[in-house]
Parts: structure tokens; C-alpha cells; sequence
């Protein structure tokens, strides 16, 4: 057992050492089996005929998902036109905002 502080931070010292070792050959044999895993995948995909799209991976420079799922909520008006708009999520739309200012009202528009 360490007998003085001196001691007990040179046998940190030396531990670190080790797990400095240590972390250096895990990510070495990491490097190595992970070219072995890619050149497996490289081949299972060949076999497969698979495509991006199949594995469901993006293309360069498009934007990845953040995992948040939005609902979209179920119309509750429709123009002439079949435009349809929830009622509370955001800005109205221009048709409404246009049919208002001409007179007409939101009950004009309601899906029943």
C-alpha cells in the first residue's frame, strides 16, 4: 500500500499510462474489424442488388431526420378549389385570408 501522496500519484500515473495503452489497441483492432465489416457489407450488398433507397440512407447533403414526428392535423376547411386548411396550426392561408376580406366567413368553408 502507498505510503505518501508522492506514491499513490505515481501509481495514477502509471494506471493512465496503461489505459492510454490500452485505448490505443482497442481502437486499433476497432480499425481493423471494421474494414472486415465493410467489405462484408460491400459484398451483401452486391449479392442483393441492394440501393440506398432499399437501406433507407440518405444522399449527400440532405437532411437527416431528427427523429421528431409531426402529426398533421385533419382539414377542417375546404376551398372551391379543393384546398383544404386544419384551422389552428399556423397562418391562414391566402384563400381564406382573400374570402374573408371579402365578406364571406369561416362557416362558408367548413368540411361536414
Amino acid at each position: 500500500m502507498a505510503s505518501t501522496l508522492a506514491d499513490i500519484n505515481s501509481q495514477i500515473k502509471k494506471h493512465d499510462e496503461q489505459i492510454a495503452q490500452l485505448r490505443k489497441q482497442a481502437e486499433e483492432l476497432r480499425n481493423q474489424e471494421r474494414a472486415g465489416v465493410i467489405e462484408e457489407l460491400r459484398k451483401k450488398i452486391a449479392e442483393y442488388g441492394l440501393t440506398a433507397a432499399d437501406l433507407k440512407l440518405g444522399t449527400r447533403g440532405a437532411k437527416r431526420s431528427t427523429g421528431v414526428v409531426t402529426i398533421k392535423a385533419a382539414a377542417k376547411y375546404r376551398s372551391p378549389t379543393g384546398e383544404t386548411w386544419s384551422g389552428g396550426r399556423g397562418r391562414k392561408p391566402r384563400w381564406i385570408t382573400e374570402a374573408l376580406a371579402a365578406g364571406k366567413s369561416l362557416s362558408d368553408f367548413e368540411i361536414k
